[in-house]
């Protein structure tokens, strides 16, 4: 490579549209873009694995496109979990630390995680993620970082994020066969908000959607911390499945009449617009009222945020979301649908514009990608905050990322 000085990260979208492989440089002023590839998915279905062999397939084939292009080899892995077996709840718990206030050191703070992450699981769940809410020294609570405070109890509350074991393990084990030696797991939009909100947004209460193709994952921040995460199981595939359905079309015609001529809100299509729809079989194309493409569309796109919507009341987030939605994944990138969610939701929505890597294409800097961005982020975040050394990662690409695509 150019720069010996720098060791390099790589991520992987796996989806059930595209794979995407993309490969950067951790440099001492950050991340510098370097490759990637892109791969049609094959074996991946609504976030989880349904053919192994072909799942492998496509992810060997994205990074031997990333690897081609950085010149060098991907050996490690962060992976991406997602769909509609992930599941998140609150959880509190806290320790005595005597009868008179005491300092408090890491082991403490680590015991009263401990605690509360001490809850029933079924056999066939695990945990992803364990996410510190606040602190409460002594009933004070708000408190971010207690390392060195005083207290004679110390409580936590905390966030944990939870998957299906077998769904998560055949994703691990995709990457393996595909290669790569699996380092970690990571809830997708817990990265993608590295990429693509804003600490303001975090502070004042926000949701980040990311509208993919089996699924819509939510994840709210509040007062900086993760305060829900949940999963609506509609996503784009549910779009195009609606027009193959309604206009009398394979699948792989009525994605291409999405894509072109599909628009949430039937209004903003002109009377008279035609549309050439293929036909199922040997039958002959037929021309049909491009309205008619919206009319399917719009009631889907209504149904996805009305769900949206519900789930966030049940859980006690909707109202806390007073810096509003921002929308991700390929499937937000349907025209109207910001009208759409606008009208149910009542709330200020924006696209999830994840922020550039220096020097990479502008193409790449799309809502889609904003997943695989924020991985590069978080893997960075979590070597700094780990204190990875250079023998762990080493002069050469040693890290790959591998999350759901749209």
């Amino acid at each position: 490579m150019a720069n010996q000085q720098g060791s390099f990260g790589a991520g992987s979208d796996v989806g059930s549209d595209k794979t995407c492989a993309r490969m950067v440089e951790m440099t001492d002023t950050g991340l510098r873009y370097r490759g990637h590839g892109v791969a049609e998915s094959r074996g991946s279905r609504k976030g989880v694995i349904v053919e192994l062999d072909k799942a492998v397939a496509a992810i060997q084939k994205a990074v031997e496109a990333a690897e081609d292009t950085a010149g060098a080899a991907v050996e490690h892995a962060l992976v991406g979990i997602g769909g509609a077996h992930v599941r998140g709840m609150n959880s509190h718990g806290g320790i005595s630390l005597g009868t008179r206030p005491r300092e408090i050191g890491r082991d403490e703070i680590k015991q009263a995680v401990e605690r509360a992450r001490a809850i029933p699981l079924p056999l066939d769940r695990e945990i992803l993620h364990l996410l510190p809410q606040e602190f409460i020294l002594d009933g004070q609570a708000g408190v971010h970082d207690p390392l060195g405070m005083m207290a004679a109890r110390l409580e936590v509350r905390v966030h944990i994020v939870t998957a299906a074991t077998s769904a998560t393990q055949n994703v691990i084990t995709a990457v393996n066969k595909a290669g790569v030696h699996v380092d970690d797991t990571v809830f997708e939009p817990l990265a993608a908000a590295d990429s693509v909100l804003r600490n303001d947004e975090r502070e004042m209460g926000v949701c980040l959607a990311d509208v993919g193709a089996g699924s819509t994952e939510l994840i709210v921040f509040l007062q900086g911390a993760v305060a829900f995460t949940g999963v609506i199981p509609v996503g784009g595939d549910h779009f195009t499945s609606d027009l193959s359905v309604g206009m009398c079309t394979p699948l792989a015609e009525a994605e291409k009449i999405k894509k072109a001529y599909g628009n949430a809100i039937v209004t903003l299509i002109p009377e008279g617009n035609e549309v050439e729809v293929p036909s199922v079989g040997d039958r002959p194309c037929r021309l049909l009222p491009q309205r008619m493409v919206a009319e399917i569309l719009e009631p889907r796109a209504r149904e996805l945020f009305e769900m949206m919507r519900e789930t966030l009341r049940h859980s006690g987030m909707f109202d806390v979301c007073v810096a509003g939605i921002v929308l991700g994944g390929g499937a937000s990138r349907l025209p109207g649908i910001f009208d759409v969610a606008e009208s149910v939701l009542r709330r200020p929505v924006r696209l999830s514009w994840p922020t550039p890597l220096a020097k990479m294409p502008a193409s790449l800097a799309e809502p889609e990608y904003a997943t695989v961005l924020g991985m590069v982020n978080y893997g960075q975040r979590a070597r700094i905050a780990r204190g990875y050394q250079e023998d762990r990662w080493g002069s050469k690409l040693k890290a790959l990322l591998v999350g759901k695509g749209a």
